[in-house]
């Protein structure tokens, strides 16, 4: 079908052959690789909302300038998620096809999210102890913990309905990141697919949970460490009721809006399920 097309990568029927039988193996991975794998994702996702705070940072950017760069810079993250290898709870909601072919079980499906999105949250935290331990907020007079703080008061204040909202609408985006980055042969291929999309949800606004479990922690830090400016403060309360909406929102706008609808166009009249789903 790639002549189809007029392209040497792979087509979108192929795509989601590929991403539903990743999806299998990702299931059945062992526990301690699959924990190691989701440490480094989140630590990656945080170093990708590093870069995005360093341009959040200079206030002398127009608005459109810094969400654009940005999320430029950002892209950072899922690149290495995709290119050096790791297990990311938002691209992992494409495990839905592999479901709906009926290769994987729904407690299959449930273990890998569980066990990635806490080995994301411990990746993403860990890194902003040591970021903040580096003294990387202190850059610019503070100008860089100022920032960590404004932008996590900010996803704390949301209310749930829109947090909700941004988490379907960005995880949409970084789904078909991951899914066109399938498409590709090679490295050069997968980078050019993954800016556009993720520069597209940062520049917008969205709302991705794991970047959130590296900057709403490293806000709680640079507060303690006295940077903090203003009355109101981030809290692990506060953090909770950004996460819980945002996680949903990823949820059902990776696996049904991207993962599930794919499976409809490509994979429902496909080859028989290798076993019972339950």
């Amino acid at each position: 079908m790639n002549e189809l097309y007029g392209s040497d990568a792979y087509a979108p029927a192929d795509v989601a052959l590929r991403v539903a039988t990743v999806g299998v193996a990702k299931a059945r991975m062992a526990t301690l690789p699959l924990l190691m794998l989701g440490v480094l994702a989140g630590a990656f996702i945080g170093l990708g909302s590093m870069l995005f705070v360093i341009v959040r940072a200079d206030t002398t950017l127009g608005l459109a300038a810094s969400q654009l760069v940005g999320g430029l810079v950002f892209s950072l993250g899922l690149m290495l998620v995709v290119v050096a290898g790791a297990e990311l709870f938002t691209g992992n909601n494409l495990l839905a096809m592999a479901w709906a072919d009926g290769r994987i079980t729904s407690a299959d499906v449930a273990r890998n999210w569980l066990l990635v999105c806490a080995a994301n949250f411990a990746g993403a935290a860990g890194l902003a102890l040591l970021v903040f331990a580096s003294g990387h907020t202190a850059m610019g007079d503070g100008a860089i913990g100022r920032a960590v703080v404004r932008i996590a008061l900010a996803k704390q204040g949301l209310p749930w309905w829109e947090a909700f909202f941004r988490g379907v609408l960005c995880n949409v985006l970084v789904c078909m990141a991951v899914w066109m980055a399938m498409a590709g042969r090679s490295v050069t291929d997968k980078a050019i697919a993954v800016i556009f999309p993720i520069t597209a949800f940062v520049a917008a606004g969205f709302e991705h949970s794991i970047a959130n479990m590296y900057l709403m922690p490293l806000a709680m830090l640079v507060q303690q460490g006295g940077a903090a400016t203003g009355q109101a403060i981030v809290t692990w309360g506060g953090m909770a009721a950004n996460l819980l909406p945002v996680i949903a929102g990823n949820l059902l706008g990776g696996s049904v809006l991207v993962g599930l609808t794919y499976h409809v166009i490509y994979r429902r009249a496909g080859k028989p399920a290798d076993g019972p789903r339950t």
